[in-house]
């Protein structure tokens, strides 16, 4: 290979932003990507996702060495880019479920959406360790528990690569953001940005026994279920820029742990090292970085590595390793077998989106709620009660139930995707043709009703632009509460948040309340528990603050006073009776 098909190899550009599409194979380009509002210019179907893939697989193989395309996507919680496709919990969500086969299976079936539309590499799953709910990534980790953590980031990689990773059903899987990026300090968070981030690609300050106690368990399981990628971190560990930390990036993951996969940059992170982008690259390359996420930027990537090589202050040697980690993860991918087309498998289209898929997804919905109060066995509600009053923001809204990374990069409101299932249509689906169902968003009109279910909490936000000071619950939802319980009704709140929020003085008015997270596009999931059908099971992933002041707050804290106490959470036994269980946060297996 010559130097510039090398360096190409090493470099990642964004799928729109290409300055002319024959840069793919005349620059020799190892991967592109689509960002998390990056669609395909003809519209974001099904077809038009797999036909953008194919065009762009098909142009890298008129390059002198004809070697595919890695194509990288975010689908975090599912193949959440694309119409149409089954949306899970995200990571928060499936944290309390606690159930590692399920989440293996989530991250399968995610796996061949992903691969319905040709696509190849997934940025997922994500391993933080998020340790202040104030941070606007908290839904993205499984839990503030590293043992936790661990347990489900292994089965999450197992379950994307197909425990192997020529299975062409599955899809190369990026543990990320490597390392601590859920322990950055308040007000730390990265000021050049559009909005200030409080805590987002900030600064982690522990000693590395603590790092390395907290932050890294993930990586070490990832690593051991054959992870081959691994994305590094915006943040910095004590000042310093992760992606320019040689006894990161290089010491510890590849010399110590061994990891033989790739690292990638994350979005434009490079050049957050330095002002001089020469000299970032310079940094990061040396570090141990092997591919460079350069969206934008691409073409001055490529020139200045070369230039950088010529110069010698970048080794060839460092140039071949990063390579052959690449091209290492394509040859065990297949996609270097001449016998195997690197083009979509277009059959997989019969089961996108399918009934089989979203089955599952529900089961994930139903195994993540979390029961934390039911007063007078409020739960599991009967089918047969002559009226519900149903109210709140997210009682009817498929956008605010999947939250950020849908279909666009932040998310947003209202009927975003076709196939899912709202909690207010999964009321009127499960109950009794006698019963009748009102619904007022802001709770009016709720007299004479049986019971009132009330859906409060988050709108859609992605990294950054979720960070908040303030996690209290709007003046708009508290009022939708008080509106039922001023006429009189059994109030049930059901939560969707990216993260516990602070609702210690209103829980006195209410009956039933139950954390439901981010649930995604199956709502039936979240009625499968409030009208009995299932058991709960889910155990708080995170441990619930009393207030503000009490942030951050973690399991093992030496002053542990929370709301609900991590692994806490209720189920019904008999007819409606509730008992609290709790986990055992060393092993994660459930007890009484």
């Amino acid at each position: 290979m010559t130097l510039e098909e090398k360096i190409g190899q090493m470099t990642q550009a964004e799928q729109n932003a290409l300055v002319e599409v024959s840069d793919i194979q005349n620059l020799f380009l190892g991967s592109l990507l689509s960002g998390g509002s990056s669609d395909p210019k003809a519209g974001n179907s099904l077809e038009a996702w797999t036909d953008m893939y194919d065009g762009y697989q098909q142009r890298a193989m008129k390059s002198r060495l004809g070697i595919p395309l890695l194509f990288g996507i975010d689908a975090v919680h599912g193949h959440n880019n694309v119409l149409g496709a089954v949306i899970f919990p995200h990571n928060i969500g499936l944290g309390c479920t606690r159930n590692s086969a399920l989440v293996e299976s989530a991250a399968r079936l995610t796996a061949e959406e992903v691969r319905a539309t040709g696509i190849n590499w997934t940025f997922a799953p994500c391993v933080t360790v998020p340790r202040d709910e104030r941070w606007g990534r908290t839904y993205e980790g499984f839990s503030e528990s590293p043992e936790l953590v661990a347990h489900l980031a292994e089965a999450a990689v197992r379950g994307f690569q197909q425990n192997d990773l020529i299975n062409p059903v599955g899809v190369l899987a990026c543990a990320k953001h490597f390392v601590g990026d859920g322990g950055t300090t308040m007000g730390t968070g990265n000021p050049n940005r559009e909005k200030k981030r409080l805590l987002d690609q900030g600064d982690t300050r522990l000693s590395e026994a603590e790092l390395r106690r907290i932050h890294l368990p993930g990586y070490l399981s990832a690593i051991k279920a054959g992870v081959g990628s691994i994305m590094v971190s915006y943040s910095s560990w004590n000042g310093v820029k992760v992606s320019g930390s040689k006894r990161l990036l290089t010491e510890i993951l590849k010399q110590e742990l061994g990891f033989e996969g790739f690292l990638i940059s994350d979005y434009r992170a490079i050049g957050q090292i330095t002002e001089d982008f020469k000299q970032a690259i310079e940094i990061s390359i040396n570090a141990g970085m092997d591919m460079a996420m350069e969206p934008t930027d691409y073409r001055r990537f490529i020139k200045f590595l070369i230039e950088l090589v010529n110069e010698g202050r970048v080794p060839m040697a460092r140039i071949d390793d990063a390579v052959t980690r690449i091209l290492r993860v394509k040859f065990a991918m297949g996609l270097m077998d001449k016998r195997r087309s690197p083009l979509a498998d277009r059959r997989l289209h019969k089961t996108f989106g399918s009934a089989r898929h979203r089955k599952v997804a529900r089961a994930c919905v139903r195994q993540s709620l979390v029961v934390l109060k039911n007063d007078k066995r409020t739960l599991p509600i009967s089918k047969k009660v002559n009226r519900i009053h149903v109210a709140g923001q997210n009682a009817d809204d498929l956008g605010n139930q999947c939250g950020g990374w849908t279909i666009d990069w932040q998310g947003k409101s209202g009927d975003l995707t076709p196939g899912g299932t709202t909690i207010l249509q999964a009321i009127q689906q499960t109950v009794s043709v006698a019963t009748k169902i009102t619904f007022a968003k802001d709770g009016s009109g709720a007299s004479g009703a049986d019971v009132g279910i009330v859906v409060i909490g988050e709108t859609p936000y992605a990294e950054g632009r979720g960070d908040r000071e303030d996690l209290s619950l709007s003046t708009e939802d508290l009022q939708a509460i008080t509106n039922i319980k001023q006429a009189g009704v059994p109030v049930v709140v059901i939560l969707i948040s990216g993260r516990p929020l602070i609702i210690d003085e209103a829980l006195t008015q209410w009956d039933a309340f139950v954390a439901a997270w981010l649930p995604g596009t199956e709502g039936a999931g979240v009625t499968d528990i409030l009208f009995g059908d299932y058991q709960p099971t889910g155990r708080l992933s995170f441990s619930w603050p009393r207030s503000m002041a009490q942030i951050p707050i973690n399991v093992g804290d030496a002053h542990y006073d929370p709301l609900f106490e991590f692994g806490f959470g209720l189920t019904f036994q008999g007819k409606g009776f509730s008992k609290g269980r709790r986990v055992n946060t060393r092993s994660g297996s459930d007890e009484i």
